[in-house]
């Protein structure tokens, strides 16, 4: 090998040193070159000169980019995160204070409705103290029904049967009616001035003929005290004939 070429490839790798990853593609084949057997010596020269004037190609440029971007994204990230938390801290502070919202309308909806009631049972109870309930209008007692009756026989003794109704003493209208046509012929004020009764000087008086201790004895309350009142003498007869004969309508004779 010629003297020159090794001192120029010494001179070479002294001069730069280059790393084995970090060799241009120029230099590598400028190197490749001056290694071939039989090269001459100006192109050695020349090779070697070109070689002298290349200059290592700086990596670390490329790292320093690459770090850089990635340095950028990184800080993106983080700012894309830190932004995501706070939006999501925003919104979570919003609807807390929505919530408080809802309830405090809520509480307050609640409130106004108690005290509106409580309102309105005042207003009633103050519309009821002013104004009192009418009293109930007191029932009229049920006006009695006065029943009448004709002045006469018939009338006489329909008044007498409801009176003795009313006392629990027997007898019928044909009991009754048999016995005054025999006693009186129906004339209230007729008189017995002939028998023994007469003779004893109590007569007897009236539509059935009844003498006057008889009538005071079973007089029936109610009815006049007079013994021609036809009423008061026939209830006081047909009282009499109960209480010895079981009724009027048993009496077929003189009793």
């Amino acid at each position: 090998m010629p003297q020159h070429a090794i001192s120029g490839l010494n001179r070479l790798t002294r001069t730069h040193k280059l790393s084995a990853a970090g060799v241009a593609t120029a230099g590598a084949a400028a190197l490749v070159f001056a290694l071939v057997p039989g090269a001459d010596a100006g192109q050695g020269k020349a090779q070697a000169t070109t070689i002298e004037n290349v200059k290592p190609v700086a990596f670390s440029a490329v790292d320093t980019a690459a770090r850089t971007q990635q340095a950028t994204i990184a800080k993106q990230a983080a700012v894309s995160t830190a932004q995501g938390k706070a939006e999501a801290a925003a919104a979570k502070q919003a609807a807390a204070e929505k919530a408080a919202k809802a309830k405090a309308a809520a509480v307050a909806k609640a409130k106004a409705e108690k005290e509106r009631k409580v309102q309105q049972a005042a207003s009633r109870s103050a519309v009821r103290t002013a104004i009192p309930a009418a009293a109930p209008k007191p029932v009229a007692a049920p006006k009695p029904v006065v029943k009448t009756y004709p002045n006469n026989l018939d009338g006489w003794i329909r008044q007498s049967l409801d009176v003795m109704a009313k006392k629990g003493i027997p007898g019928s209208y044909n009991g009754l009616y048999r016995n005054i046509i025999r006693e009186s012929s129906g004339n209230p004020l007729a008189i017995n001035l002939w028998d023994v009764n007469a003779q004893n000087g109590i007569p007897s008086k009236g539509l059935l003929q009844v003498i006057d201790p008889t009538f005071k004895q079973y007089h029936v309350a109610g009815t006049s005290w007079n013994i021609y009142d036809p009423v008061a003498n026939i209830t006081a007869a047909c009282n009499y004939a109960a209480a010895k004969y079981g009724s009027m309508d048993n009496v077929n004779s003189a009793y």
